[in-house]
């Protein structure tokens, strides 16, 4: 497999998602620095190469350091909002139109997502009547995900005997993604967390009546709803 040059796009897609923490939303978010270390480990990729990238963001002025930590800055958390809305709506296009599975969908918007300008974008979304998520439960819009944030919490942190909604999956680990496809643990569905183990990196889960172990790591990419 071709090894895949990450884009000033793609950085300002992992700032964004870790400047808005699900269940951490609040009048701060997203102007806090967030380690640097965690951007190169949701892009998979080493530390010089995110260094080097982040410099180059901070020359454009789309981030400034916070210590050694990078911070979107106005016009920074402006262009990443545009990236990541863009990035939905080609996936809805992906999906909808183009009869790509939601998994696949990730990542081929992911490698067109630059071909595409803002006008043609605008266009997508007109033609696929302005849909309000992505096909993963993310909010196209990224004031409404950044509300919805406060109302979710991940499924890892949840403790036994808790009843929950999954509203959303985590896009960053292409395997993992296909991995929730491929066991039913999508956006609606109905779970139960029956035990925590957290010697072991587990948890046991009633999916719609179903019992199922996964692994934290999973888990944690799992955005939930529990009812109020």
């Amino acid at each position: 497999m071709a090894v895949r040059h990450h884009s000033v796009d793609d950085y300002l897609e992992a700032l964004y998602f870790l400047a808005f923490p699900v269940g951490e939303y609040g009048p701060i978010a997203g102007d806090r620095p967030v380690p640097a270390a965690r951007v190169a480990e949701m892009l998979h990729v080493t530390a010089p190469t995110a260094s080097e990238m982040l410099k180059r963001l901070e020359a454009e002025g789309l981030i400034a350091r916070s210590g050694r930590r990078p911070l979107l800055t106005e016009k920074g958390r402006a262009e990443a909002e545009r990236v990541v809305r863009h990035h939905r709506i080609i996936e809805r296009f992906l999906t909808d139109f183009m009869g790509y599975s939601p998994a696949e969908s990730h990542e081929h918007a992911d490698a067109i997502g630059e071909a595409f300008t803002h006008e043609m974008v605008e266009r997508l979304a007109e033609r696929l009547g302005n849909p309000e998520r992505c096909p993963h439960g993310w909010p196209v819009d990224p004031s409404h995900e950044q509300a919805e944030n406060r109302e979710l919490r991940p499924l890892a942190a949840l403790p036994a005997g808790t009843d929950a909604t999954v509203v959303r999956l985590a896009e960053h680990d292409g395997d993992l993604l296909h991995w929730f496809y491929d066991t039913g643990l999508v956006p609606g569905t109905a779970v139960t967390v029956e035990s925590v183990e957290t010697a072991a990196g587990q948890l046991t889960l009633s999916v719609e009546g179903e019992r199922r172990t996964i692994a934290e790591k999973a888990a944690a990419g799992l955005f939930v709803r529990v009812p109020a």
